[in-house]
């Protein structure tokens, strides 16, 4: 059965709980230390999720003597696209597959803006359906490959660098553009000096910049033309 998808994101708790999890696979207490709900409400959302198909329990022995570990993780691969008007409800979710980027040409300038009979505007309605599917294509595709590099710069970083914390901000910079130091802070359930130190040990690796000491950003322009050539980068900490 599809899972519920729009019951789920519709709590917030559980949508820190699957943020959480596409960064690292968690356990529990893990989890629970990261949002600010009981690990009685945690383990209440987390069985809603399992119940639902989206998550996937199991254990895990430690690498060192100590108890095995429930762990959880996503077990879905999708993406939804969603349109709410007061003319429309409208969905669609995408399985993501192997990334196969394709190229799409999409013609908007054909459909005329206003239609002036019935079946004017039907057949304007019919053509805009088949562009749409152009971009619903294209959307898939990219997904896709965002998904996949996404993935391959986790596994990259955790092994050339190794630190979690500093993956989980880049992590979130990747998906959001930018963070404040505060929203950092109540994500990763740290001192707001400690992201910040985290921020400037993580610039040794990635371009970031610091903007009026509260918010931080990825140097795209340092990023895009490929300053630190895959060097140590020590950043500048504007």
């Amino acid at each position: 059965m599809e899972p519920d998808v729009f019951y789920i994101l519709g709590n917030k708790v559980r949508r820190d709980l699957l943020s959480h999890l596409t960064c690292t696979e968690c356990y529990f207490s893990l989890l629970s230390s990261r949002v600010t709900v009981s690990s009685t409400a945690v383990a209440k959302h987390l069985k809603i999720m399992e119940r639902e198909g989206i998550l996937k329990s199991y254990e895990k022995e430690e690498r060192f003597i100590g108890p095995t570990k429930k762990y959880y993780k996503i077990s879905i691969a999708k993406s939804y696209v969603v349109t709410l008007t007061p003319e429309m409800f409208w969905y669609r979710g995408f399985d993501i597959d192997s990334p196969e980027p394709i190229d799409v040409e999409i013609t908007l300038s054909g459909l005329k803006e206003s239609p002036q009979n019935l079946n004017e505007m039907l057949s304007e309605f019919l053509k805009a359906n088949k562009e749409l599917e152009k971009v619903l294509r294209a959307f898939k595709s990219i997904e896709a490959y965002r998904n996949m590099l996404i993935r391959k710069i986790k596994d990259e970083y955790l092994r050339t660098i190794g630190d979690m914390t500093q993956l989980a901000i880049l992590h979130y910079l990747l998906l959001n553009g930018e963070a404040t130091i505060e929203e950092l802070s109540d994500r990763l359930n740290l001192k707001e000096r400690e992201v910040k130190e985290k921020i400037s040990e993580m610039a040794k690796f990635v371009p970031v910049k610091m903007i009026n000491e509260n918010k931080v950003v990825l140097d795209e322009a340092k990023i895009l033309e490929g300053d630190n050539h895959g060097k140590e980068n020590k950043g500048n900490g504007e």
